[in-house]
């Protein structure tokens, strides 16, 4: 029989990290904030500081001095008090600040604590991954620790593979992650377009190829082919169409090993026949329909239709004629909705940071009006004040009810297009299109009960969306939608 007292013990080890007379370490974390603790304790806590400090030479006073200017000091104090206490405390905190915290514990290889914060993000902060997926996935692909937010993001991105391949950073993205995707059998892209990305992707990583395929030389293909080494294998290249082999792979087949390229043409001459190389099965791709819509509509929009997507994915695209519903070329994904996750601006700017290609609907109080911008760039909420160039934003006003015709009106002033507000303003602003054209203020932190919002005609953009007379209005709702390409 064993008698456990662990709450006096971590009350003691906490004591022990408040006595400054006996510590021997002193850590240097973000703004020199500095903090001191006990070798002994870190070494047997954690085995990057046992690595750390055996590499460390101390100084006069027998003190080492470790420094992580990336590591903030509030995160860094709760990771001392739960190497020496075993307990976090997560009370009132943001979600941002528990992935910040995982991210932290990883560096410092405490698996026992990133495994529970990782586990507790997906279990019970699912929504906000899916809001800020760009983040959290450029993040955790490093160490290949965090296996459950891999397969987590894997399997949004199986179903919804543009928002990386697509995405303007994707050459960045690390080959661990690349890899992740390509052993995916559920990917749902074709194979030759894979392929596309994958040559797009190795060509990136070497700066010193010729832009002109012509001009390659052995070497040349021989730098490719070593890049995408760990690539190559996971290509399903016996299900791309025999034209696309010819159109696409053949003009790279001297990174293909020469048995491949032999029995591929062969494949398509005579399937039947025994081939030496291994033959993956091909990806398995699901069948999508068009939601119903009596069941469907509350969970998509509490604003816009189908219709309004409709209209506006050919905008996007700059159709002169609108799509039909069977063939709009984007989904919708909801990431910000006023009356679920709140109207204080600050909201805005927590959600949306890192987001691209994002559609901001509102519905103006009063009137019934439904106005909106997108946004082809990414909201940067860290920027400190600094204007998104781009020739493709534009405003808008949709017709609903006693309104019989939409306004489109595109950006005129390019250099002056979406502002990142400064951090210091979130706190007022939300989104903002153009300088001082149309924007969402609040003065009281909420939208809906001041009508410090704005919409007028200044030139930054081509024509006025409205025509109230007053140009300031408060809201009812309003939504964020994020824009991404359907697959099929």
């Amino acid at each position: 029989m064993s008698i456990k007292f662990f709450d006096k013990l971590s009350q003691n080890f906490i004591e022990l990290l408040n006595d400054k007379d006996d510590y021997n370490v002193i850590v240097e974390v973000e703004n020199e904030k500095s903090f001191t603790a006990h070798s002994n304790v870190l070494k047997c806590r954690s085995p990057y500081f046992r690595k750390e400090l055996e590499n460390i030479i101390p100084n006069e006073n027998n003190i080492k001095k470790i420094t992580k200017p990336t590591i903030s000091g509030v995160i860094f104090d709760i990771i001392l008090k739960y190497i020496y206490g075993g307990i976090v405390d997560l009370k009132n905190v943001e979600t941002k600040f528990i992935f910040d915290l995982m991210i932290a514990a990883n560096e410092f290889e405490i698996e026992e604590l990133t495994k529970k914060l990782e586990n507790l993000l997906i279990e019970t902060k699912s929504s906000w991954l899916k809001s800020h997926f760009s983040l959290v996935y450029r993040s955790i692909f490093n160490g290949n620790n965090f296996k459950n937010l891999e397969k987590f993001c894997n399997d949004i991105i199986a179903k919804y593979p543009n928002l990386i391949f697509d995405a303007e950073d994707f050459v960045s993205l690390k080959e661990s992650a690349l890899i992740s995707l390509l052993k995916r059998d559920d990917l749902q892209l074709e194979e030759v377009i894979i392929w596309e990305y994958i040559i797009k992707w190795g060509i990136s990583q070497n700066s010193t190829l010729p832009l002109n395929l012509n001009e390659w030389t052995k070497e040349n293909f021989l730098t490719l082919k070593t890049t995408l080494q760990q690539c190559l294998p996971l290509i399903r290249y016996f299900h791309i169409p025999g034209t696309d082999v010819l159109k696409k792979v053949k003009p790279y087949k001297r990174i293909l090993d020469k048995q491949l390229w032999e029995d591929l043409n062969q494949y398509f001459w005579a399937p039947d026949e025994p081939m030496k190389s291994v033959i993956l099965p091909p990806r398995s791709i699901l069948v999508q329909e068009l939601p119903t819509r009596t069941t469907e509509q509350a969970k998509f929009s509490t604003i816009i239709t189908y219709e309004h997507v409709a209209e506006i994915s050919s905008w996007i695209n700059r159709k002169s004629s609108t799509y039909s519903l069977t063939n709009t070329p984007y989904e919708f994904q909801l990431i910000l909705r006023g009356s679920i996750n709140g109207f204080n601006p600050q909201t805005f700017w927590d959600t949306c940071n890192g987001q691209a290609s994002t559609v901001v609907i509102m519905k103006v109080k009063g009137t019934e009006e439904i106005l909106g911008g997108y946004n082809p760039l990414a909201w940067d909420a860290n920027i400190n004040g600094s204007w998104g160039k781009t020739n493709d934003s534009f405003i808008f006003s949709l017709k609903n009810g006693n309104i019989q015709n939409s306004i489109l009106s595109r950006v005129k002033m390019s250099d002056y297009a979406i502002l990142n507000v400064h951090k210091s303003g979130q706190k007022l602003y939300g989104p903002v299109f153009g300088d001082t054209g149309f924007y969402m203020c609040s003065r009281s932190s909420n939208f809906t009960l001041d009508n410090y919002s704005v919409c007028i005609n200044n030139g930054y953009y081509e024509e006025p969306i409205r025509t109230a007379a007053t140009n300031n209005f408060s809201i009812v709702d309003y939504e964020v939608f994020k824009v991404i390409k359907k697959t099929n």
